[in-house]
């Protein structure tokens, strides 16, 4: 990589930290070019030669905060080896987005979407990051589970991802209930596990019922 491509690569990755930071500390309302580039401690004309327009950039940036939240838990999601488990690594991730602001810049993006035309599809295409990540581990665990052949990843991938962005921005407004939520899943986790620990003729019973009422 040359030195002008490095320096192009650096200023743009700047600009993406500081158009992360002002949407998380100051909102949708206040993010701007001139408010990007003074967290981004860079000329705010960069932000036009890099990315067009705010709104790009503001793609540009949910994209990369996604790809970077995803990177940090991908090792962490490989080694999980039941769904209780799952349920209990998400809500270790979501007490961590919170803590590190994410889950309120998840909701100024959320906010944002009807006026800044770039950032719904730029929000699911992050949230497709984590849809992916996530069936990969439920084919994996559903691969050997007694009840797998009733259940389908993909969609399954899609309840949990949807599950946990509303709760996300559910305790934004009721904090305890944000909890509870967190806590029956956790319940329906265990409650998953019990059954995959019956005996051999109780899965089999549970099996024939469960294909005779999916007919």
């Amino acid at each position: 990589m040359s030195p002008e491509t490095a320096k192009a690569q650096e200023t743009k990755t700047k600009l993406l930290e500081g158009a992360l930071s002002v949407l998380t500390e100051q909102g949708i309302a206040k993010t701007s070019a001139r408010t990007v580039a003074g967290a981004a401690g860079v000329n705010q004309a960069l932000v036009f030669y890099h990315f067009g327009s705010v709104d790009e950039l503001l793609a540009a940036a949910c994209r990369y905060g996604a790809e970077k939240a995803v990177a940090r838990y991908r090792d962490r999601l490989a080694e999980v080896t039941s769904l209780s488990e799952l349920l209990a690594v998400g809500r270790e991730i979501h007490e961590h987005e919170r803590d590190g602001g994410h889950v309120a810049l998840l909701g100024q993006v959320l906010a944002g979407a009807p006026t800044h035309a770039a950032l719904g599809p730029a929000t699911a295409a992050g949230l497709s990051l984590w849809i992916t990540e996530l069936e990969r581990v439920l084919t994996r665990l559903l691969a050997g589970a007694p009840f797998g052949e009733f259940v389908d990843p993909a969609g399954l991938a899609r309840v949990v991802a949807a599950s946990f962005v509303g709760i996300e921005l559910y305790e934004g407004v009721d904090e305890a209930g944000a909890h509870a939520a967190l806590d029956a899943l956790e319940h329906l986790g265990a409650l998953v596990g019990a059954l995959e620990s019956l005996g051999p003729v109780a899965q089999r019973a549970v099996r024939h019922h469960l294909r005779r009422t999916g007919r």
